[in-house]
């Protein structure tokens, strides 16, 4: 039997590597959820613009496995963004028909915007007050993509640079509950205007409307940046109701 001493320290030793193992298995699962939700967060953005630009068009059936092919991402990442869709209502979940993509409905929009036109202007003017040094450079630069993407009438291109100023402004306002219910109706409007922008949609104007709300919140001013979202909430409104006669 060996010492007493030994024996306390081997015991500690013991410890010591359950502890230390312990905590290597706790990084590594907090670093595989990290992976998962990096990879859950890409699958829904690669899914929310082939949604958005009708690649996947309404009406559309969605396979998991099918997709996590054309994505090259695990089931499990597509599975939870399909969910995160389903809640954005670009897709629907019918019993015993699957998951498929959502209709695109005039009237569904224009109440859609009575909603987004008061959000936006809230969130603009909080994100001229709030925005760090950082993200009004980041404004910046959209401003000036924005009119970049209109002059090479690029609509793919706009529309990214879309999401990105949406984001951008939700980040900035710091009021999580407006973000929230903004992250609702964003996606369903791009793909709204995507559907018709090419017959209806004046794009340099849109850009420009775009442009000038991002160049407000740059330069924090409050006043200017829910003029200008008025501006363009108007425009939105009117092409929305063009397409009444595409």
């Amino acid at each position: 039997m060996p010492p007493a001493g030994t024996k306390r320290a081997a015991d500690a030793r013991k410890m010591d590597g359950r502890k230390t193992g312990g905590a290597r298995n706790r990084r590594k699962e907090a670093s595989v959820e990290a992976d998962d939700l990096t990879l859950t967060d890409r699958a829904y953005r690669q899914l929310e613009e082939l949604i958005s630009t009708l690649q996947l068009p309404p009406g559309t059936v969605l396979s998991e496995l099918t997709l996590a092919q054309r994505l090259d991402i695990g089931r499990t990442p597509i599975r939870e963004a399909l969910q995160r869709l389903a809640r954005d209502g670009l897709v629907v979940v019918l019993p015993r028909r699957g998951v498929l993509v959502s209709e695109i409905n005039l009237r569904t929009q224009l109440r859609l915007l009575e909603t987004r036109r008061v959000l936006e202007r809230l969130m603009a003017e909080l994100a001229a007050e709030r925005a760090s040094d950082e993200e009004c450079e980041q404004f910046a630069q959209i401003a000036k993509g924005m009119q970049d993407a209109a002059e090479r009438a690029d609509g793919i291109e706009f529309m990214r640079l879309d999401r990105k100023l949406n984001t951008l402004v939700s980040d900035a306002a710091r009021n999580e509950f407006a973000s929230r219910s903004m992250g609702l109706m964003h996606a369903l409007s791009r793909r709204f205007w995507y559907q018709h922008y090419k017959r209806v949609a004046d794009l340099p104007l849109a850009a420009q409307l775009h442009a000038e709300l991002a160049a407000a919140i740059a330069v924090r001013d409050g006043a200017a940046a829910a003029a200008a979202s008025d501006r363009l909430m108007d425009y939105i409104e009117s092409f929305a109701r063009k397409t009444l006669d595409d």
